[in-house]
């Protein structure tokens, strides 16, 4: 039996729906992406600190078939995009260029209090706690947490 995944299949001018398909369900094999989501996903790659190879690893394909992702010959499919989210890629934006809502109104209270504090910064400070922030962001990408610190014992 197979898992039933909601999509959107988009057609572009070449294509078009025969009148003789059913209107059943049918499992889709191939999705058609928006124009530059290679070059997106290489910067959601990039972002992650991973090479090709490591990142295919992650995401269940080898680098020949990232590579092809990221050169748009292939398109890759729903089980790809769902591992891709569960490694912390920003999907709506590999697929649309959107990125996910930053809006005030969207932000958790942690994340809100983050962002008042550093809109309370001087200039000169902020350059440095954004480069504070993007290391962090670069190493939790990399790094497992064991929730020990440099004191605990072993």
């Amino acid at each position: 039996m197979h898992s039933v995944y909601p999509c959107l299949i988009v057609f572009d001018g070449k294509d078009s729906w025969p009148e003789n398909w059913s209107s059943q369900p049918v499992l889709i094999k191939k999705m058609l992406i928006a124009p530059n989501s290679g070059e997106r996903l290489r910067e959601e790659r990039d972002r992650l600190g991973l090479n090709q190879t490591d990142f295919g690893v992650q995401a269940g394909v080898s680098r020949g078939t990232q590579k092809a992702y990221e050169l748009e010959s292939s398109s890759p499919d729903v089980r790809y995009l769902m591992a891709l989210q569960g490694m912390g890629v920003d999907v709506q934006y590999v697929l649309t260029g959107a990125r996910i809502s930053t809006e005030v109104g969207s932000l958790s209270p942690d994340e809100a209090g983050l962002l008042e504090h550093y809109r309370q910064l001087p200039e000169t400070d902020r350059v440095g706690a954004a480069k504070m922030v993007t290391a962090l962001a670069e190493m939790a990408g990399r790094y497992v947490v064991t929730g020990k610190t440099n004191n605990d014992k072993e």
